[in-house]
């Protein structure tokens, strides 16, 4: 061949690294030998989805020769009577990971850049770097200011220049489950310059119980630059229709709904998700089992002697004590697959998603089996 097809790419794709899911337990299952693993690496929910979600996709599933509808007009009124907004200030996207490269594709270019905290949700990187465009990285708090591991919003705000075009703040993180309080994050809205879009990711608010947790969708008609992202993919249990959305003023949602690909939302999602958003109870259910997960696995953390990130996700980032890949190894050898963040800037941390009861015990036991074996 006389070409090379890299030298074709873009810059910005040149650049780029495949995003790394959990790994499936099929293949652990197919690789290690190993019978009824368990995973506990991607943050799904363990109850998995509502059940008038699961009847919602049966009865469906006649019409699937046909072409979803793609305005998702009853999924888009059914949310914005959730949120008491127009349903024109909403955005739909294939999970919430389309809707912020909707944003960048929106608003990213050459000569312009984003900002964004270190240690933050990796699609941020991804999607400035696909459209060619610059970012910008603050440091996170070392744990004298603010949580160690948060986003510090001084830091961030000191990054905000002439050229950036979008912020991106994840409330709750991921993966450190770290989080930002009422004033602070209302304060830094203020501040920021009214061109550039603020993207506030809410991907995991569902879980969060502190009592001073901002819901950013309130600041709407205060701050016309402020989006919100959300998904089903979590506290919903619908990862596997992935189905996501935007809330922001309806000049922005219009933009977005330019890039939007045709029927970006599958049939089965948009019954999915209209009838999860209609079921308290079960999203009740799955936060109360998360929340005892947490608290669980915070104290199993304790007893073992090792430091972990106090989070309010459904999720918990614990420092091994070394390096953390050979334990994640370990772990897959107990059929307990979980997430090396890495990637992330954090080698000694393990990211483990909150299971069930039974879940939980067994990840705890192997991590007491495999940290005493590399021991």
């Amino acid at each position: 061949m006389s070409i090379s097809f890299l030298d074709l790419a873009t810059d910005g794709c040149r650049g780029l690294m495949p995003y790394q899911p959990g790994k499936p337990l099929s293949e652990l299952e197919r690789e290690y030998g190993i019978r009824d693993a368990v995973k506990l690496a991607s943050n799904e929910n363990p109850l998995g989805p509502s059940p008038k979600a699961i009847a919602a996709v049966r009865a469906a599933l006649d019409d699937l020769e046909l072409y979803p509808d793609g305005n998702g007009f009853e999924l888009k009124a059914a949310l914005a009577r959730h949120h008491s907004l127009d349903p024109s200030c909403i955005t739909l996207g294939n999970g919430s990971n389309d809707v912020l490269d909707l944003l960048g594709r929106a608003f990213l270019c050459p000569g312009r850049n984003s900002v964004y905290s270190e240690h933050a949700f990796i699609v941020y990187l991804l999607t400035t770097q696909a459209c060619n465009a610059a970012h910008r990285v603050a440091k996170a708090h070392d744990g004298a200011r603010g949580p160690r591991y948060g986003h510090d919003l001084d830091a961030m705000r000191a990054q905000v220049d002439e050229q950036t075009a979008v912020v991106f703040i994840a409330n709750p993180n991921n993966p450190t489950g770290t989080w930002l309080g009422r004033a602070e994050l209302e304060g830094f809205l203020a501040e920021l310059p009214e061109r550039v879009i603020a993207v506030v990711d809410e991907a995991y608010t569902e879980y969060v119980r502190e009592p001073d947790f901002p819901d950013a969708t309130r600041w709407l008609d205060r701050f016309p630059n402020l989006v919100v992202t959300r998904t089903f993919s979590k506290a919903y249990g619908l990862a596997g229709l992935r189905v996501g959305y935007a809330l922001s003023h309806p000049e922005i949602a219009d933009l977005l709904n330019r890039e939007r690909h045709p029927f970006n939302v599958n049939s089965l999602a948009l019954v999915a998700a209209e009838a999860a958003l209609d079921d308290g109870e079960h999203l009740q259910r799955s936060v109360r089992v998360n929340g005892e997960g947490l608290e669980f696995l915070a104290a199993a953390f304790d007893r073992l002697k090792l430091a972990y990130i106090p989070s309010v996700g459904n999720f918990i980032a614990v420092d091994v004590g070394g390096p953390a890949r050979p334990v994640y190894e370990g772990l897959l050898h107990e059929g307990v697959i979980v997430r090396p963040v890495g990637g992330y800037g954090m080698p000694n941390h393990l990211r483990i998603t909150v299971g069930t009861a039974e879940q939980n015990e067994r990840v705890v036991k192997a991590l007491h089996k495999v940290l005493g074996a590399e021991r």
